[in-house]
Protein backbone atom coordinates (compact mmCIF):
# COMPACT_ATOMS: atom_id res chain seq x y z
CA UNK A 1 0.00 0.00 0.00
CA UNK A 2 2.37 2.84 0.48
CA UNK A 3 5.75 3.73 1.48
CA UNK A 4 4.72 6.91 2.86
CA UNK A 5 5.05 4.99 5.96
CA UNK A 6 8.47 6.51 5.86
CA UNK A 7 7.08 9.79 6.95
CA UNK A 8 8.35 9.17 10.44
CA UNK A 9 12.06 9.04 11.06
CA UNK A 10 13.89 6.24 12.89
CA UNK A 11 13.82 6.50 16.62
CA UNK A 12 17.52 5.96 17.03
CA UNK A 13 20.64 6.00 14.93
CA UNK A 14 21.04 2.72 13.00
CA UNK A 15 24.13 0.60 13.02
CA UNK A 16 27.05 0.80 10.60
CA UNK A 17 25.72 0.82 7.02
CA UNK A 18 26.24 -1.90 4.45
CA UNK A 19 25.57 -1.88 0.72
CA UNK A 20 21.85 -2.01 0.15
CA UNK A 21 19.67 -3.46 -2.51
CA UNK A 22 17.15 -0.72 -2.34
CA UNK A 23 18.99 2.32 -2.88
CA UNK A 24 22.11 3.47 -1.38
CA UNK A 25 23.79 1.74 1.42
CA UNK A 26 21.66 0.02 3.96
CA UNK A 27 22.15 0.19 7.70
CA UNK A 28 23.11 -3.18 9.11
CA UNK A 29 20.34 -4.93 11.06
CA UNK A 30 20.09 -2.85 14.21
CA UNK A 31 18.80 -3.29 17.65
CA UNK A 32 15.07 -3.50 17.97
CA UNK A 33 14.45 0.20 18.36
CA UNK A 34 17.09 1.44 15.94
CA UNK A 35 15.36 1.10 12.58
CA UNK A 36 12.04 2.09 11.10
CA UNK A 37 10.97 -1.30 9.82
CA UNK A 38 8.12 0.26 7.89
CA UNK A 39 10.63 1.30 5.24
CA UNK A 40 11.63 -2.31 4.58
CA UNK A 41 8.09 -3.60 5.03
CA UNK A 42 6.53 -1.40 2.37
CA UNK A 43 9.46 -1.65 0.01
CA UNK A 44 9.08 -5.43 0.21
CA UNK A 45 5.34 -5.10 -0.38
CA UNK A 46 6.04 -2.91 -3.41
CA UNK A 47 8.33 -5.61 -4.85
CA UNK A 48 5.64 -8.26 -4.38
CA UNK A 49 3.11 -6.02 -6.09
CA UNK A 50 5.50 -5.26 -8.96
CA UNK A 51 5.99 -8.99 -9.53
CA UNK A 52 2.25 -9.70 -9.52
CA UNK A 53 1.51 -6.75 -11.82
CA UNK A 54 4.13 -7.96 -14.31
CA UNK A 55 2.33 -11.28 -14.84
CA UNK A 56 -0.37 -10.68 -17.49
CA UNK A 57 -3.80 -12.29 -17.14
CA UNK A 58 -3.20 -13.04 -13.50
CA UNK A 59 -6.11 -12.77 -11.12
CA UNK A 60 -3.71 -12.32 -8.19
CA UNK A 61 -2.68 -8.86 -9.38
CA UNK A 62 -6.16 -7.62 -8.51
CA UNK A 63 -5.04 -7.40 -4.88
CA UNK A 64 -2.33 -4.84 -5.69
CA UNK A 65 -2.83 -1.20 -4.85
CA UNK A 66 -3.01 -0.04 -8.48
CA UNK A 67 -6.58 -1.40 -8.58
CA UNK A 68 -7.71 0.69 -5.61
CA UNK A 69 -6.46 4.15 -6.46
CA UNK A 70 -4.41 6.31 -8.78
CA UNK A 71 -0.90 5.45 -7.50
CA UNK A 72 0.80 2.06 -7.42
CA UNK A 73 3.92 0.25 -6.23
CA UNK A 74 6.30 2.48 -8.19
CA UNK A 75 5.54 5.48 -6.00
CA UNK A 76 6.28 3.35 -2.95
CA UNK A 77 9.61 2.19 -4.28
CA UNK A 78 10.84 5.60 -5.45
CA UNK A 79 9.84 7.47 -2.30
CA UNK A 80 11.41 4.97 0.08
CA UNK A 81 14.55 4.81 -2.04
CA UNK A 82 14.92 8.58 -1.81
CA UNK A 83 14.23 8.52 1.92
CA UNK A 84 16.81 5.84 2.73
CA UNK A 85 19.44 7.26 0.36
CA UNK A 86 19.23 10.69 2.00
CA UNK A 87 19.17 9.25 5.51
CA UNK A 88 22.28 7.08 4.99
CA UNK A 89 24.32 9.30 2.69
CA UNK A 90 23.34 12.38 4.66
CA UNK A 91 25.17 10.99 7.69
CA UNK A 92 28.15 10.14 5.51
CA UNK A 93 28.14 13.66 4.12
CA UNK A 94 28.52 14.99 7.66
CA UNK A 95 31.33 12.59 8.56
CA UNK A 96 33.23 12.11 5.29
CA UNK A 97 32.57 15.26 3.27
CA UNK A 98 31.04 15.96 -0.11
CA UNK A 99 33.70 14.40 -2.35
CA UNK A 100 33.86 11.03 -0.61
CA UNK A 101 30.10 10.80 -0.22
CA UNK A 102 29.51 11.73 -3.85
CA UNK A 103 31.97 9.04 -4.91
CA UNK A 104 30.10 6.46 -2.85
CA UNK A 105 26.76 7.46 -4.38
CA UNK A 106 28.18 7.28 -7.89
CA UNK A 107 29.75 3.90 -7.11
CA UNK A 108 26.32 2.66 -6.07
CA UNK A 109 24.79 4.07 -9.25
CA UNK A 110 27.46 2.19 -11.23
CA UNK A 111 26.60 -1.03 -9.40
CA UNK A 112 22.96 -0.53 -10.36
CA UNK A 113 23.99 0.10 -13.96
CA UNK A 114 25.98 -3.13 -14.07
CA UNK A 115 22.99 -4.96 -12.58
CA UNK A 116 20.75 -3.49 -15.30
CA UNK A 117 23.06 -4.65 -18.10
CA UNK A 118 23.34 -8.11 -16.57
CA UNK A 119 19.55 -8.30 -16.19
CA UNK A 120 19.08 -7.05 -19.75
CA UNK A 121 21.34 -9.74 -21.25
CA UNK A 122 19.88 -12.62 -19.22
CA UNK A 123 16.30 -11.44 -19.72
CA UNK A 124 16.70 -11.10 -23.49
CA UNK A 125 18.35 -14.52 -23.61
CA UNK A 126 15.35 -15.95 -21.75
CA UNK A 127 12.89 -14.32 -24.15
CA UNK A 128 14.88 -15.27 -27.26
CA UNK A 129 15.09 -18.90 -26.14
CA UNK A 130 11.35 -19.12 -25.60
CA UNK A 131 10.60 -17.42 -28.92
CA UNK A 132 12.90 -19.81 -30.80
CA UNK A 133 11.94 -22.98 -28.95
CA UNK A 134 8.19 -22.50 -29.17
CA UNK A 135 8.03 -20.60 -32.48
CA UNK A 136 5.88 -17.90 -30.93
CA UNK A 137 7.06 -14.39 -31.92
CA UNK A 138 4.26 -12.85 -29.87
CA UNK A 139 6.46 -13.19 -26.78
CA UNK A 140 9.03 -10.88 -28.36
CA UNK A 141 6.33 -8.35 -29.19
CA UNK A 142 4.71 -8.51 -25.76
CA UNK A 143 8.01 -8.15 -23.92
CA UNK A 144 9.32 -5.35 -26.14
CA UNK A 145 12.15 -7.43 -27.60
CA UNK A 146 11.34 -7.13 -31.31
CA UNK A 147 13.96 -4.43 -31.84
CA UNK A 148 16.62 -6.60 -30.25
CA UNK A 149 15.79 -9.57 -32.46
CA UNK A 150 15.64 -7.35 -35.57
CA UNK A 151 18.89 -5.43 -34.99
CA UNK A 152 20.69 -6.77 -31.90
CA UNK A 153 23.82 -4.66 -32.42
CA UNK A 154 21.90 -1.37 -32.38
CA UNK A 155 19.59 -2.48 -29.56
CA UNK A 156 22.53 -3.46 -27.36
CA UNK A 157 24.17 -0.06 -27.79
CA UNK A 158 20.86 1.63 -27.00
CA UNK A 159 20.53 -0.53 -23.89
CA UNK A 160 23.98 0.58 -22.74
CA UNK A 161 22.70 4.16 -23.10
CA UNK A 162 19.60 3.22 -21.04
CA UNK A 163 17.40 4.06 -24.02
CA UNK A 164 16.24 0.52 -24.82
CA UNK A 165 14.46 -1.47 -22.15
CA UNK A 166 12.30 -4.55 -22.59
CA UNK A 167 8.98 -4.71 -20.76
CA UNK A 168 9.09 -4.69 -16.96
CA UNK A 169 12.60 -3.19 -16.76
CA UNK A 170 11.79 0.55 -16.70
CA UNK A 171 12.09 1.05 -12.94
CA UNK A 172 15.80 0.23 -12.76
CA UNK A 173 16.99 2.83 -15.35
CA UNK A 174 14.85 5.42 -13.56
CA UNK A 175 16.55 4.63 -10.27
CA UNK A 176 19.99 4.72 -11.88
CA UNK A 177 19.27 8.19 -13.26
CA UNK A 178 17.92 9.43 -9.92
CA UNK A 179 20.87 8.11 -7.93
CA UNK A 180 23.50 9.28 -10.43
CA UNK A 181 22.21 12.85 -10.13
CA UNK A 182 21.72 12.66 -6.37
CA UNK A 183 25.06 14.04 -5.07
CA UNK A 184 24.34 17.73 -5.80
CA UNK A 185 20.73 17.28 -4.72
CA UNK A 186 21.81 15.77 -1.40
CA UNK A 187 24.22 18.63 -0.75
CA UNK A 188 21.49 21.13 -1.59
CA UNK A 189 18.98 19.31 0.64
CA UNK A 190 21.41 19.55 3.56
CA UNK A 191 22.01 23.28 3.05
CA UNK A 192 18.75 24.61 1.60
CA UNK A 193 16.13 21.86 2.09
CA UNK A 194 13.00 23.88 1.37
CA UNK A 195 14.47 25.72 -1.63
CA UNK A 196 15.70 22.42 -3.08
CA UNK A 197 12.29 20.83 -2.70
CA UNK A 198 10.69 23.88 -4.31
CA UNK A 199 13.10 23.65 -7.26
CA UNK A 200 12.28 19.95 -7.61
CA UNK A 201 8.58 20.79 -7.65
CA UNK A 202 9.17 23.42 -10.33
CA UNK A 203 11.04 20.91 -12.51
CA UNK A 204 8.22 18.39 -12.10
CA UNK A 205 5.65 21.00 -13.11
CA UNK A 206 7.72 22.10 -16.11
CA UNK A 207 8.23 18.51 -17.27
CA UNK A 208 4.49 17.88 -17.16
CA UNK A 209 3.52 21.15 -18.81
CA UNK A 210 6.08 21.22 -21.63
CA UNK A 211 6.52 17.47 -22.03
CA UNK A 212 10.21 17.45 -21.12
CA UNK A 213 11.51 13.88 -21.16
CA UNK A 214 14.47 11.76 -22.31
CA UNK A 215 14.43 9.98 -25.69
CA UNK A 216 14.21 6.21 -25.81
CA UNK A 217 14.65 3.52 -28.44
CA UNK A 218 13.07 3.14 -30.98
CA UNK A 219 13.33 6.84 -31.78
CA UNK A 220 9.60 7.56 -31.58
CA UNK A 221 9.50 6.68 -27.88
CA UNK A 222 10.37 8.45 -24.65
CA UNK A 223 11.27 7.13 -21.20
CA UNK A 224 8.24 5.41 -19.67
CA UNK A 225 9.11 6.87 -16.26
CA UNK A 226 10.04 10.47 -16.98
CA UNK A 227 13.01 11.16 -14.67
CA UNK A 228 12.34 14.92 -14.76
CA UNK A 229 8.94 14.22 -13.21
CA UNK A 230 9.72 11.30 -10.90
CA UNK A 231 12.66 13.12 -9.35
CA UNK A 232 10.11 15.05 -7.30
CA UNK A 233 9.04 11.97 -5.36
CA UNK A 234 12.66 10.87 -4.88
CA UNK A 235 13.67 14.35 -3.71
CA UNK A 236 10.63 14.59 -1.44
CA UNK A 237 11.63 11.26 0.09
CA UNK A 238 15.13 12.68 0.66
CA UNK A 239 13.68 15.84 2.17
CA UNK A 240 11.63 13.73 4.59
CA UNK A 241 14.61 11.52 5.43
CA UNK A 242 16.68 14.55 6.40
CA UNK A 243 14.16 15.89 8.87
CA UNK A 244 11.28 17.13 6.75
CA UNK A 245 8.96 14.43 8.10
CA UNK A 246 9.33 15.89 11.60
CA UNK A 247 8.23 19.27 10.29
CA UNK A 248 5.20 17.69 8.62
CA UNK A 249 4.08 15.84 11.73
CA UNK A 250 1.53 18.51 12.60
CA UNK A 251 -0.16 17.91 9.24
CA UNK A 252 0.08 14.14 9.40
CA UNK A 253 -1.56 14.12 12.82
CA UNK A 254 -4.23 16.65 11.96
CA UNK A 255 -7.76 15.22 12.10
CA UNK A 256 -8.82 17.46 9.21
CA UNK A 257 -5.96 16.23 7.01
CA UNK A 258 -6.77 12.63 7.89
CA UNK A 259 -10.43 13.09 6.96
CA UNK A 260 -9.49 14.79 3.68
CA UNK A 261 -7.04 11.98 2.90
CA UNK A 262 -9.60 9.25 3.53
CA UNK A 263 -12.19 11.04 1.39
CA UNK A 264 -9.70 11.42 -1.46
CA UNK A 265 -8.76 7.73 -1.25
CA UNK A 266 -12.43 6.75 -1.39
CA UNK A 267 -13.05 9.06 -4.34
CA UNK A 268 -10.08 7.67 -6.26
CA UNK A 269 -11.29 4.15 -5.49
CA UNK A 270 -14.67 5.00 -6.97
CA UNK A 271 -13.07 6.48 -10.10
CA UNK A 272 -10.82 3.47 -10.64
CA UNK A 273 -13.74 1.08 -10.03
CA UNK A 274 -15.72 2.89 -12.74
CA UNK A 275 -13.04 1.87 -15.28
CA UNK A 276 -13.70 -1.86 -14.71
CA UNK A 277 -17.22 -2.28 -13.29
CA UNK A 278 -20.01 -1.61 -15.81
CA UNK A 279 -22.61 -0.46 -13.23
CA UNK A 280 -20.32 2.48 -12.36
CA UNK A 281 -19.61 3.46 -15.94
CA UNK A 282 -20.12 7.18 -16.33
CA UNK A 283 -19.33 7.89 -12.67
CA UNK A 284 -16.94 10.60 -13.79
CA UNK A 285 -18.86 13.33 -15.70
CA UNK A 286 -17.40 14.11 -19.12
CA UNK A 287 -16.40 17.70 -18.23
CA UNK A 288 -14.50 16.40 -15.20
CA UNK A 289 -12.97 13.58 -17.22
CA UNK A 290 -11.70 16.05 -19.79
CA UNK A 291 -9.79 17.79 -16.99
CA UNK A 292 -8.35 14.85 -15.06
CA UNK A 293 -7.59 12.40 -17.90
CA UNK A 294 -5.12 11.06 -18.75
CA UNK A 295 -3.82 10.29 -15.28
CA UNK A 296 -0.27 9.96 -16.55
CA UNK A 297 2.08 7.50 -14.93
CA UNK A 298 4.91 8.64 -17.17
CA UNK A 299 4.79 12.23 -15.91
CA UNK A 300 3.65 11.43 -12.35
CA UNK A 301 0.23 13.03 -12.68
CA UNK A 302 -0.84 15.36 -9.84
CA UNK A 303 -3.71 12.98 -9.05
CA UNK A 304 -1.24 10.12 -8.59
CA UNK A 305 0.98 12.26 -6.40
CA UNK A 306 -1.94 13.38 -4.24
CA UNK A 307 -3.15 9.80 -3.92
CA UNK A 308 0.26 8.72 -2.70
CA UNK A 309 0.41 11.53 -0.15
CA UNK A 310 -3.10 10.75 1.10
CA UNK A 311 -2.18 7.10 1.46
CA UNK A 312 0.97 8.16 3.31
CA UNK A 313 -1.03 10.08 5.89
CA UNK A 314 -3.36 7.16 6.54
CA UNK A 315 -0.55 4.61 6.78
CA UNK A 316 1.46 6.70 9.24
CA UNK A 317 -1.62 7.13 11.43
CA UNK A 318 -2.63 3.47 11.28
CA UNK A 319 0.87 2.00 11.61
CA UNK A 320 3.04 3.98 14.07
CA UNK A 321 6.79 3.38 14.08
CA UNK A 322 6.68 1.53 17.40
CA UNK A 323 3.91 -0.90 16.41
CA UNK A 324 4.70 -4.34 17.84
CA UNK A 325 3.25 -6.01 14.72
CA UNK A 326 6.27 -4.81 12.73
CA UNK A 327 8.33 -7.48 14.50
CA UNK A 328 5.79 -10.20 13.91
CA UNK A 329 7.13 -13.35 12.18
CA UNK A 330 4.27 -12.97 9.68
CA UNK A 331 5.73 -9.71 8.36
CA UNK A 332 9.34 -10.87 8.44
CA UNK A 333 9.31 -12.28 4.86
CA UNK A 334 8.15 -8.98 3.43
CA UNK A 335 10.74 -7.05 5.45
CA UNK A 336 13.51 -9.36 4.24
CA UNK A 337 12.54 -8.70 0.62
CA UNK A 338 12.60 -4.96 1.29
CA UNK A 339 16.11 -5.23 2.74
CA UNK A 340 17.40 -6.88 -0.44
CA UNK A 341 15.36 -5.00 -2.99
CA UNK A 342 17.77 -4.81 -5.94
CA UNK A 343 18.30 -8.55 -6.09
CA UNK A 344 14.62 -9.27 -5.45
CA UNK A 345 13.50 -6.85 -8.16
CA UNK A 346 15.80 -8.48 -10.74
CA UNK A 347 14.69 -11.96 -9.66
CA UNK A 348 11.06 -10.88 -9.89
CA UNK A 349 11.53 -9.82 -13.53
CA UNK A 350 12.70 -13.34 -14.41
CA UNK A 351 9.92 -14.94 -12.42
CA UNK A 352 7.22 -12.79 -14.00
CA UNK A 353 8.21 -13.83 -17.53
CA UNK A 354 8.46 -17.48 -16.47
CA UNK A 355 4.97 -17.29 -14.98
CA UNK A 356 3.69 -15.59 -18.14
CA UNK A 357 5.17 -18.43 -20.21
CA UNK A 358 3.56 -21.15 -18.07
CA UNK A 359 0.15 -19.47 -18.20
CA UNK A 360 0.35 -19.27 -21.99
CA UNK A 361 1.91 -22.64 -22.82
CA UNK A 362 0.63 -24.93 -20.06
CA UNK A 363 -2.63 -23.65 -18.63
CA UNK A 364 -4.08 -20.31 -17.67
CA UNK A 365 -6.49 -21.71 -15.10
CA UNK A 366 -7.33 -19.84 -11.94
CA UNK A 367 -5.56 -22.48 -9.88
CA UNK A 368 -2.38 -22.09 -11.92
CA UNK A 369 -2.51 -18.29 -11.67
CA UNK A 370 -2.72 -18.45 -7.88
CA UNK A 371 -0.10 -21.21 -7.65
CA UNK A 372 2.41 -19.29 -9.76
CA UNK A 373 1.80 -16.09 -7.80
CA UNK A 374 2.34 -17.78 -4.45
CA UNK A 375 5.33 -19.75 -5.72
CA UNK A 376 6.96 -16.62 -7.13
CA UNK A 377 6.62 -14.74 -3.86
CA UNK A 378 7.92 -17.73 -1.89
CA UNK A 379 10.97 -17.90 -4.14
CA UNK A 380 11.57 -14.17 -3.66
CA UNK A 381 11.36 -14.63 0.11
CA UNK A 382 13.72 -17.61 -0.03
CA UNK A 383 16.30 -15.61 -1.98
CA UNK A 384 16.03 -12.66 0.40
CA UNK A 385 16.48 -14.98 3.39
CA UNK A 386 19.58 -16.49 1.77
CA UNK A 387 21.04 -13.05 1.04
CA UNK A 388 20.35 -11.87 4.59
CA UNK A 389 21.97 -15.00 6.05
CA UNK A 390 25.03 -14.54 3.87
CA UNK A 391 25.25 -10.89 4.90
CA UNK A 392 25.19 -11.85 8.57
CA UNK A 393 27.93 -14.45 8.03
CA UNK A 394 30.13 -11.87 6.30
CA UNK A 395 29.59 -9.35 9.09
CA UNK A 396 30.37 -11.94 11.77
CA UNK A 397 33.56 -12.94 9.97
CA UNK A 398 34.60 -9.30 9.61
CA UNK A 399 33.88 -8.70 13.31
CA UNK A 400 35.97 -11.73 14.36
CA UNK A 401 38.88 -10.62 12.15
CA UNK A 402 38.69 -7.13 13.61
CA UNK A 403 38.61 -8.52 17.15
CA UNK A 404 41.57 -10.77 16.36
CA UNK A 405 43.64 -7.88 15.06
CA UNK A 406 42.73 -5.83 18.12
CA UNK A 407 43.72 -8.66 20.44
CA UNK A 408 47.13 -9.14 18.87
CA UNK A 409 48.00 -5.45 18.67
Amino acid sequence: MAPAVAAARPAAKPAVPEVSAGGAERPAPPVASGRDLRLDLFRGLALWFIFLNHVPNNVANWITNRNFGFSDATEIFVFISGYTAAMVYGRQLDSSGAIVTSARILRRAWQLYVAFIFLFVIYLAEISYVVGSFSNPLYAEEMGALQFLAEPDVALVQALLLKFRPANMDVLPLYIALLATFPPILIALKRWPDATLAASFALWAAAGYWGINLPAYPDDRMWFFNPFAWQLLFTFGGWCGLGGSDRLSFLVHSRLVLIASVLYLLLSLAVVTSWYWPPMEGFVPEPIGAIIYPISKTDLSPLRLLHFLALAVVIVRVLPVDTAALRSPLLRPMILCGQNSLEIFCFGVFLSFAAHFVLNEVTGSLTMQLALSVTGICLMVALSALLSWYGRVERDMAARKSAGRTGTS
